[in-house]
This record gives C-alpha cells, sequence and structure tokens, in this order.
C-alpha cells in the first residue's frame, strides 16, 4: 500500500481506483493544501498529486523523503522542477490528453467573442438596453468565413483548434518545431509556414505552445508589429508567452484589433490595465473547468499513479 499526498481540491469522481487499495490524503473541501501544509504531510508520502497552480521546487522536493512520484493535474508541468525531481530518482506526468478537447473549444469561445465583440456587446446591453439603436454601426465584428487561423505550437491541442476552425471555413496556417510531412499536411488540411509568415498572415493567431526558456515572450512588441491591425490574439497556453505589457500597448494603440485571454503573465494575475480595455476577452485560466474533462483528468491521474506503483512504463513521463 502505498502513501498519496492530493494537494488539490477537484471532483470526487475517479479517485476510488487509489482510494481502494491505497492511503489517500485530500485537503479540506473547497481549498488547496498551502506549501506549508504539503511540505508538513509529505515527508513520508510515496506520491504527490500536484496541480499547475501548485509550485513544487527543490524546498519541496527535499521535504519528500520517500517521494517517488509526482502526478501533475495538467497538461502543462513548468510548475515543476522537474530536472530536480530527475536528479532525485523521481518520476513526473503529467494529463495530456483529457484537457485537448476541453481547452479547443475555450480558444474557439474566446475567438467568437472577440470576432463578433460578445463581450463588448454584453457589457453595453447590461448598460443600455437600447445600445443597437444608439450605434448600429459600433462594434461591427468579422466573420470567421475565409478568414486564416495561424497556429503557433501545433500539438493536440492546436490540432483540435484547428479542426474547429476549419469547419468555420477558415484556412490554417501552422509552425511546430518539427513540420509534418506533405502528405500528412494534405490530410490534415494545413499549411506549414516559418513563425513570422504565421504572425504576418494570421487574421486569428493562436498559442499553443508550452512554457520554456525558448518560448517566453514568443509574442512581443516585434511580433505585434508584424500582425495585421484587423488580427485577433487568442492564448489558451502559458501567459508568458506573450510579453503582456507590450500586448496592452499594442491593444491601446489599434495595432491589433483584440485579444482573448486565458492565461496571463504574472501567476494567472492579468495585468489591471486588460480590465479597463474593451477590445479583450478575458477568462480565469478555466480551459479544463468542466465536470466532464475534471473527471477524465483524475481518471488520466490516477492510471498514471497506478501504473507507476505497477511498474507499468506506459505512463505519461515528462522528465
Amino acid at each position: 500500500m502505498a502513501k498519496i499526498l492530493v494537494a488539490f481540491d477537484t471532483v470526487s469522481e475517479g479517485f476510488e481506483a487509489l482510494t481502494s487499495e491505497h492511503e489517500v490524503i485530500f485537503p479540506p473541501r473547497g481549498r488547496d493544501f498551502t506549501q506549508a501544509e504539503i511540505a508538513e504531510r509529505i515527508g513520508d508520502c510515496d506520491v504527490l498529486c500536484s496541480v499547475f497552480d501548485i509550485p513544487v521546487g527543490r524546498d519541496l522536493i527535499d521535504c519528500g523523503h520517500s517521494l517517488k512520484l509526482i502526478a501533475n493535474y495538467a497538461v502543462g508541468y513548468n510548475n515543476i522542477d522537474t530536472a530536480y525531481a530527475a536528479e532525485k530518482g523521481i518520476v513526473v506526468t503529467n494529463t495530456p490528453r483529457s484537457v485537448i478537447e476541453p481547452t479547443a473549444d475555450l480558444a474557439l469561445a474566446l475567438l467568437l467573442s472577440c470576432s463578433r465583440r460578445i463581450a463588448e456587446w454584453d457589457r453595453a446591453f447590461r448598460r443600455d438596453r437600447d445600445a443597437i439603436e444608439h450605434g448600429r454601426l459600433s462594434r461591427l465584428g468579422v466573420n470567421l468565413y475565409g478568414k486564416t487561423l495561424g497556429i503557433l505550437g501545433y500539438g493536440n491541442i492546436g490540432a483540435a483548434v484547428a479542426r474547429r476552425c476549419k469547419a468555420f471555413g477558415m484556412t490554417v496556417l501552422y509552425n511546430k518545431r518539427t513540420r509534418y510531412s506533405e502528405a500528412e499536411e494534405r490530410e490534415r488540411g494545413i499549411t506549414y509556414a516559418e513563425k513570422d509568415e504565421v504572425i504576418r498572415r494570421a487574421d486569428v493567431l493562436s498559442l499553443h505552445t508550452p512554457l520554456t526558456p525558448e518560448t517566453r515572450h514568443l509574442i512581443g512588441a516585434r511580433e505585434l508589429a508584424m500582425m495585421k491591425p484587423t488580427a485577433i490574439l487568442i492564448n489558451t497556453a502559458r501567459g508568458a508567452v506573450v510579453d503582456e505589457p507590450a500586448l496592452v500597448a499594442a491593444l491601446k494603440d489599434g495595432r491589433i484589433a483584440a485579444a482573448g485571454l486565458d492565461v496571463f503573465e504574472q501567476n494567472d494575475v492579468p495585468s489591471p490595465e486588460l480590465f479597463e480595455l474593451e477590445n479583450v476577452s478575458l477568462t480565469p485560466h478555466i480551459g479544463t473547468q468542466t465536470y466532464d474533462s475534471r473527471v477524465e483528468m483524475v481518471h488520466e491521474l490516477c492510471n498514471n499513479v497506478i501504473g507507476f506503483l505497477r511498474g507499468d512504463r506506459k505512463i505519461d513521463r515528462v522528465n
């Protein structure tokens, strides 16, 4: 029997696979464990189940004297010092599959909010029930049909966004580290371009890269200046992929038309200036905020834990 510390609060459905065979410690309903509480409890635990907004650095890892596995409840894992975990012989896993479809849904929702100015109209309509009568040519949106979607980071989520946007009649340009073969591109109905070309040609630029030293500020003042003044930027990846002050300046000056953001540079806390802008749709990192996806993530997390404890190599190891 293993001892497992679940550091975060989530749906209870799905954990039966662990609780039936192992000792599992959960936080009080309605909140996560604090860093101090994790450090206090992790000493004799075999497994730590973490989540994207709980940092798991050297100090916390060193508290886990019996720790063998860190199972992250997210596709991203930049909250974990994976290199140090590897030095200590600790395996790190993530949940890459269950997040694909809900995150792609949210990216499309943000795109539609920006292109049809839904959030702007919602705010205006709440203020003035006769808003449309006061300006039929105000807040005009744009059609998606015939427009170009540019995707930077064409992994599973990027591909899921592309499928949705193709259904709207959009053309898809993509850039990723390893280009698909021409046959695969034809099958997927997508076209490869260098990063700068994708940025220049995109009517909608959607970001789907992990956060690494190379992708930090992938979109900065230089890249924003390349974009069409009518372009929309969507970020459901990681906040620091975008230079947020540069984005605020571009939105204020009309250098791009709009942005839909689910993630933010400073620990998912938006710049106060973003709240003052009408041409921004904001959500508080809710890419997987559906009951279905949270249950699927629990199952995926538990499968990684059980697989690891049984010595199965077919787990979602990232280090």
